[in-house]
Protein backbone atom coordinates (compact mmCIF):
# COMPACT_ATOMS: atom_id res chain seq x y z
CA UNK A 1 0.00 0.00 0.00
CA UNK A 2 1.39 3.73 -0.67
CA UNK A 3 0.22 6.47 0.88
CA UNK A 4 0.92 9.80 -0.90
CA UNK A 5 1.73 12.57 1.61
CA UNK A 6 1.59 16.03 0.65
CA UNK A 7 2.93 18.16 3.43
CA UNK A 8 5.01 15.66 4.16
CA UNK A 9 7.98 17.71 5.07
CA UNK A 10 6.09 19.92 7.42
CA UNK A 11 6.55 19.44 11.03
CA UNK A 12 3.43 16.79 11.48
CA UNK A 13 4.04 15.26 7.93
CA UNK A 14 7.46 14.22 8.24
CA UNK A 15 6.73 12.46 11.81
CA UNK A 16 3.97 10.90 10.42
CA UNK A 17 5.97 9.81 7.27
CA UNK A 18 8.86 8.12 10.04
CA UNK A 19 5.58 6.19 12.27
CA UNK A 20 3.90 5.23 8.98
CA UNK A 21 7.53 3.73 7.59
CA UNK A 22 7.45 1.94 10.82
CA UNK A 23 4.09 0.18 10.33
CA UNK A 24 5.54 -1.12 7.16
CA UNK A 25 3.47 1.23 4.60
CA UNK A 26 5.34 2.50 1.28
CA UNK A 27 4.84 6.19 1.08
CA UNK A 28 5.96 9.03 -1.39
CA UNK A 29 6.19 12.81 -0.07
CA UNK A 30 5.25 15.52 -2.26
CA UNK A 31 5.66 19.61 -0.89
CA UNK A 32 6.90 22.94 -2.17
CA UNK A 33 8.91 23.45 1.21
CA UNK A 34 7.27 26.93 1.63
CA UNK A 35 7.53 26.25 5.47
CA UNK A 36 9.37 23.33 5.72
CA UNK A 37 12.82 21.63 4.49
CA UNK A 38 13.61 19.11 2.50
CA UNK A 39 16.26 17.57 5.59
CA UNK A 40 13.77 16.95 7.53
CA UNK A 41 13.18 14.67 5.01
CA UNK A 42 16.30 13.02 5.06
CA UNK A 43 16.41 12.77 8.18
CA UNK A 44 12.91 10.74 8.30
CA UNK A 45 14.76 8.34 5.79
CA UNK A 46 17.74 8.07 7.97
CA UNK A 47 15.36 7.15 11.46
CA UNK A 48 13.09 4.59 9.12
CA UNK A 49 16.19 2.95 7.60
CA UNK A 50 14.39 3.18 4.58
CA UNK A 51 14.20 4.99 1.15
CA UNK A 52 10.68 6.71 -0.49
CA UNK A 53 10.25 9.10 -3.88
CA UNK A 54 10.02 12.74 -2.97
CA UNK A 55 8.34 15.27 -5.35
CA UNK A 56 8.71 18.89 -5.29
CA UNK A 57 5.52 20.64 -6.44
CA UNK A 58 3.01 23.24 -4.92
CA UNK A 59 -0.36 21.82 -4.81
CA UNK A 60 -2.25 23.72 -6.98
CA UNK A 61 -0.14 22.51 -9.73
CA UNK A 62 -2.08 20.29 -11.66
CA UNK A 63 0.16 18.97 -13.97
CA UNK A 64 2.95 18.12 -11.26
CA UNK A 65 -0.05 16.18 -9.14
CA UNK A 66 -1.20 14.13 -11.88
CA UNK A 67 2.32 13.08 -12.56
CA UNK A 68 3.08 11.99 -9.52
CA UNK A 69 -0.42 9.61 -9.73
CA UNK A 70 0.80 8.59 -13.52
CA UNK A 71 4.22 7.43 -11.91
CA UNK A 72 3.14 6.43 -8.58
CA UNK A 73 0.59 3.84 -7.58
CA UNK A 74 -1.17 5.76 -4.74
CA UNK A 75 -3.24 3.56 -2.09
CA UNK A 76 -4.49 7.04 -0.61
CA UNK A 77 -3.86 10.38 0.56
CA UNK A 78 -2.72 11.82 3.52
CA UNK A 79 -3.42 15.48 2.87
CA UNK A 80 -1.25 18.14 5.28
CA UNK A 81 -0.33 20.59 2.54
CA UNK A 82 -1.72 23.92 3.78
CA UNK A 83 -0.66 27.41 5.32
CA UNK A 84 -1.45 27.25 9.41
CA UNK A 85 -0.97 30.77 10.80
CA UNK A 86 -3.91 32.25 12.73
CA UNK A 87 -2.76 35.91 13.01
CA UNK A 88 -0.90 35.23 9.33
CA UNK A 89 -4.43 34.18 8.06
CA UNK A 90 -6.36 37.48 9.75
CA UNK A 91 -3.69 39.68 7.33
CA UNK A 92 -3.44 37.59 3.80
CA UNK A 93 -6.91 35.95 3.73
CA UNK A 94 -6.62 35.48 -0.36
CA UNK A 95 -3.54 33.82 -0.09
CA UNK A 96 -4.99 31.21 2.21
CA UNK A 97 -8.48 30.57 0.90
CA UNK A 98 -6.41 30.72 -2.33
CA UNK A 99 -3.65 27.46 -1.15
CA UNK A 100 -5.78 25.57 0.93
CA UNK A 101 -9.01 25.67 -0.19
CA UNK A 102 -8.00 26.18 -4.09
CA UNK A 103 -4.80 23.38 -3.50
CA UNK A 104 -7.63 21.24 -1.55
CA UNK A 105 -9.98 21.48 -4.54
CA UNK A 106 -7.58 20.01 -7.57
CA UNK A 107 -6.05 17.39 -5.66
CA UNK A 108 -9.38 16.11 -5.36
CA UNK A 109 -9.83 16.55 -8.84
CA UNK A 110 -6.47 14.76 -9.82
CA UNK A 111 -7.58 11.77 -6.94
CA UNK A 112 -10.98 11.47 -8.55
CA UNK A 113 -9.42 11.18 -11.92
CA UNK A 114 -6.32 8.50 -11.11
CA UNK A 115 -9.36 6.42 -8.96
CA UNK A 116 -7.78 6.99 -5.88
CA UNK A 117 -10.79 7.91 -3.53
CA UNK A 118 -9.26 7.59 -0.08
CA UNK A 119 -7.82 10.62 1.87
CA UNK A 120 -6.89 11.61 5.40
CA UNK A 121 -7.61 15.53 6.22
CA UNK A 122 -5.78 17.52 8.42
CA UNK A 123 -8.21 19.78 9.45
CA UNK A 124 -8.49 21.58 13.20
CA UNK A 125 -10.23 22.43 16.70
CA UNK A 126 -10.30 26.30 14.63
CA UNK A 127 -14.06 24.63 13.08
CA UNK A 128 -15.36 24.60 16.25
CA UNK A 129 -15.46 28.48 16.18
CA UNK A 130 -15.59 30.24 19.54
CA UNK A 131 -19.56 29.25 20.91
CA UNK A 132 -19.71 25.99 21.70
CA UNK A 133 -18.76 24.57 25.38
CA UNK A 134 -15.69 22.62 26.21
CA UNK A 135 -14.69 19.96 25.78
CA UNK A 136 -15.23 19.72 21.96
CA UNK A 137 -16.88 16.52 20.30
CA UNK A 138 -17.77 15.71 16.65
CA UNK A 139 -21.44 15.84 16.93
CA UNK A 140 -20.91 19.38 18.26
CA UNK A 141 -21.97 22.35 15.46
CA UNK A 142 -19.09 23.60 13.67
CA UNK A 143 -18.55 27.21 12.57
CA UNK A 144 -18.24 30.80 13.81
CA UNK A 145 -14.94 30.20 12.95
CA UNK A 146 -12.56 33.51 14.24
CA UNK A 147 -9.71 33.48 11.66
CA UNK A 148 -9.57 32.86 7.76
CA UNK A 149 -7.35 30.17 8.51
CA UNK A 150 -9.93 28.07 10.52
CA UNK A 151 -12.42 28.91 8.09
CA UNK A 152 -10.43 27.59 5.47
CA UNK A 153 -10.62 24.13 7.47
CA UNK A 154 -14.21 24.32 7.70
CA UNK A 155 -14.82 24.64 4.13
CA UNK A 156 -12.60 22.15 2.72
CA UNK A 157 -14.40 19.82 5.22
CA UNK A 158 -18.10 21.02 4.04
CA UNK A 159 -16.60 19.94 0.19
CA UNK A 160 -15.28 16.44 1.86
CA UNK A 161 -18.76 16.26 2.97
CA UNK A 162 -20.38 17.41 0.19
CA UNK A 163 -18.59 14.76 -2.39
CA UNK A 164 -18.88 12.32 -0.15
CA UNK A 165 -22.50 12.71 -0.61
CA UNK A 166 -22.28 12.78 -4.66
CA UNK A 167 -19.96 9.97 -4.50
CA UNK A 168 -20.37 7.18 -2.03
CA UNK A 169 -17.43 5.20 -2.77
CA UNK A 170 -14.60 7.77 -1.28
CA UNK A 171 -13.45 6.86 1.67
CA UNK A 172 -12.55 10.11 4.15
CA UNK A 173 -11.14 10.65 7.46
CA UNK A 174 -11.43 14.34 8.80
CA UNK A 175 -8.39 14.51 11.58
CA UNK A 176 -9.46 17.69 14.01
CA UNK A 177 -6.11 18.53 15.93
CA UNK A 178 -5.99 20.18 18.73
CA UNK A 179 -2.70 21.72 19.91
CA UNK A 180 0.63 19.54 18.16
CA UNK A 181 3.53 19.89 20.25
CA UNK A 182 7.06 18.07 21.11
CA UNK A 183 9.19 15.93 18.61
CA UNK A 184 10.82 12.61 17.82
CA UNK A 185 12.45 11.12 21.14
CA UNK A 186 15.75 11.00 18.41
CA UNK A 187 15.62 14.64 18.29
CA UNK A 188 16.26 14.54 15.27
CA UNK A 189 12.96 16.30 13.70
CA UNK A 190 10.92 18.73 14.90
CA UNK A 191 9.17 21.63 14.63
CA UNK A 192 11.03 24.22 13.11
CA UNK A 193 9.35 27.47 11.53
CA UNK A 194 10.13 30.09 9.59
CA UNK A 195 10.65 33.61 11.12
CA UNK A 196 8.82 34.53 14.21
CA UNK A 197 7.33 31.56 16.23
CA UNK A 198 3.35 31.90 15.62
CA UNK A 199 2.75 28.92 18.45
CA UNK A 200 3.84 28.88 21.54
CA UNK A 201 6.05 25.87 22.35
CA UNK A 202 8.63 26.74 19.25
CA UNK A 203 8.44 30.65 20.78
CA UNK A 204 9.44 28.68 24.59
CA UNK A 205 12.14 26.92 22.90
CA UNK A 206 13.29 29.53 20.54
CA UNK A 207 13.63 31.20 23.80
CA UNK A 208 15.44 28.59 26.08
CA UNK A 209 17.97 28.37 23.55
CA UNK A 210 18.81 31.96 23.83
CA UNK A 211 17.37 33.01 19.82
CA UNK A 212 14.91 35.13 21.28
CA UNK A 213 15.40 37.24 24.75
CA UNK A 214 11.31 36.86 25.94
CA UNK A 215 8.26 34.53 25.80
CA UNK A 216 5.32 36.48 24.62
CA UNK A 217 1.93 35.78 26.33
CA UNK A 218 -0.53 37.07 24.20
CA UNK A 219 -3.24 38.15 26.93
CA UNK A 220 -3.61 37.42 30.41
CA UNK A 221 -7.22 38.87 30.65
CA UNK A 222 -9.01 35.34 29.20
CA UNK A 223 -11.60 33.99 31.69
CA UNK A 224 -9.10 31.10 32.78
CA UNK A 225 -7.54 30.10 35.92
CA UNK A 226 -4.80 32.27 35.16
CA UNK A 227 -6.30 34.67 32.35
CA UNK A 228 -4.06 33.09 29.87
CA UNK A 229 -5.11 30.80 26.86
CA UNK A 230 -6.16 27.30 27.61
CA UNK A 231 -5.24 24.40 24.85
CA UNK A 232 -5.44 20.80 24.35
CA UNK A 233 -1.60 19.66 23.94
CA UNK A 234 -1.10 16.89 21.88
CA UNK A 235 2.48 14.92 21.33
CA UNK A 236 3.28 15.51 17.58
CA UNK A 237 4.15 11.36 17.73
CA UNK A 238 0.65 10.75 19.30
CA UNK A 239 -0.67 12.95 17.10
CA UNK A 240 1.14 10.88 13.51
CA UNK A 241 0.25 7.56 15.03
CA UNK A 242 -3.52 8.68 14.76
CA UNK A 243 -2.94 9.17 10.98
CA UNK A 244 -1.54 5.42 10.86
CA UNK A 245 -4.58 4.27 12.47
CA UNK A 246 -6.58 6.53 10.14
CA UNK A 247 -5.31 5.66 7.40
CA UNK A 248 -5.46 1.79 8.55
CA UNK A 249 -9.06 1.88 8.83
CA UNK A 250 -9.19 4.04 5.52
CA UNK A 251 -8.31 1.31 3.69
CA UNK A 252 -11.02 -1.17 4.28
CA UNK A 253 -13.99 0.81 4.18
CA UNK A 254 -15.91 3.11 2.20
CA UNK A 255 -17.80 6.32 4.57
CA UNK A 256 -16.75 9.72 6.01
CA UNK A 257 -15.63 9.93 9.13
CA UNK A 258 -14.66 12.45 11.59
CA UNK A 259 -12.49 12.42 15.04
CA UNK A 260 -10.52 14.80 17.63
CA UNK A 261 -7.17 13.99 18.05
CA UNK A 262 -6.51 15.34 21.47
CA UNK A 263 -5.94 14.27 25.05
CA UNK A 264 -8.73 15.63 26.76
CA UNK A 265 -6.96 17.58 28.96
CA UNK A 266 -6.68 21.53 28.89
CA UNK A 267 -3.55 23.49 29.90
CA UNK A 268 -2.66 26.96 30.09
CA UNK A 269 -0.67 29.11 28.39
CA UNK A 270 1.62 29.52 32.15
CA UNK A 271 1.35 25.57 32.51
CA UNK A 272 3.42 25.08 29.93
CA UNK A 273 5.54 27.62 30.39
CA UNK A 274 5.95 25.84 33.99
CA UNK A 275 6.15 22.64 33.35
CA UNK A 276 8.86 23.58 30.64
CA UNK A 277 10.98 24.93 33.36
CA UNK A 278 10.43 22.24 35.64
CA UNK A 279 10.80 19.11 33.02
CA UNK A 280 14.52 20.48 31.42
CA UNK A 281 15.61 22.88 34.41
CA UNK A 282 15.75 26.22 32.45
CA UNK A 283 14.15 30.11 33.13
CA UNK A 284 11.99 30.96 30.78
CA UNK A 285 11.64 34.99 31.00
CA UNK A 286 7.78 36.38 29.81
CA UNK A 287 6.22 39.39 28.65
CA UNK A 288 2.45 39.88 28.60
CA UNK A 289 1.12 41.28 25.14
CA UNK A 290 -1.95 42.15 23.98
CA UNK A 291 -4.21 39.46 22.72
CA UNK A 292 -3.80 37.90 18.92
CA UNK A 293 -6.64 38.20 16.48
CA UNK A 294 -8.51 35.15 16.13
CA UNK A 295 -7.73 33.63 19.51
CA UNK A 296 -10.17 31.93 21.72
CA UNK A 297 -9.85 31.45 25.64
CA UNK A 298 -10.32 27.65 26.26
CA UNK A 299 -10.18 24.38 23.54
CA UNK A 300 -9.67 20.68 24.37
CA UNK A 301 -11.41 17.95 22.70
CA UNK A 302 -13.26 15.03 23.56
CA UNK A 303 -11.41 11.96 21.86
CA UNK A 304 -13.88 9.17 23.08
CA UNK A 305 -14.64 8.75 19.19
CA UNK A 306 -11.43 7.88 18.02
CA UNK A 307 -10.53 5.68 21.19
CA UNK A 308 -13.93 3.33 20.31
CA UNK A 309 -13.30 3.27 15.89
CA UNK A 310 -9.52 3.48 15.62
CA UNK A 311 -8.18 2.07 18.75
CA UNK A 312 -5.74 5.56 19.75
CA UNK A 313 -5.32 7.44 22.62
CA UNK A 314 -2.80 9.74 23.07
CA UNK A 315 0.29 7.92 25.02
CA UNK A 316 3.03 10.98 26.30
CA UNK A 317 1.85 13.77 28.70
CA UNK A 318 3.53 17.15 29.23
CA UNK A 319 6.72 16.34 30.65
CA UNK A 320 7.42 13.59 27.33
CA UNK A 321 6.46 16.91 25.79
CA UNK A 322 8.32 19.26 26.55
CA UNK A 323 11.65 17.64 27.58
CA UNK A 324 11.59 16.00 23.76
CA UNK A 325 10.69 19.43 23.17
CA UNK A 326 14.08 20.26 24.17
CA UNK A 327 15.56 17.74 23.03
CA UNK A 328 15.31 19.03 19.61
CA UNK A 329 15.98 22.34 20.26
CA UNK A 330 18.89 22.05 21.81
CA UNK A 331 20.43 19.70 19.20
CA UNK A 332 19.35 21.87 16.15
CA UNK A 333 19.50 25.55 17.59
CA UNK A 334 18.95 26.67 14.36
CA UNK A 335 16.83 23.78 12.89
CA UNK A 336 17.50 22.05 9.98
Amino acid sequence: MSILITGGAGYIGSHTCVELLKANYDIVVYDNYSNSQPESLARVKELAGKDFPIYEGDIRDTKRLAEVFNVEKIDAVIHFAGLKAVGESCVKPLEYYDNNIGGTVKLLQIMRNAGCKRIVFSSSATVYGSENEVPFNENMKVGGTTNPYGTTKLYIETILKDLYSSDNTWSISILRYFNPIGAHESGRIGENPNGIPNNLMPFIAQVAVGKRPVLSVFGNDYETKDGTGVRDYIHVVDLADGHVKAVTRLLTKTGLDIYNLGTGIGYSVLDIVKTFEKVNNIEIPIQIAPRRAGDIAVCYADAQKAKVELGWTAQRNLDDMCRDTWNWQKNNPDGY
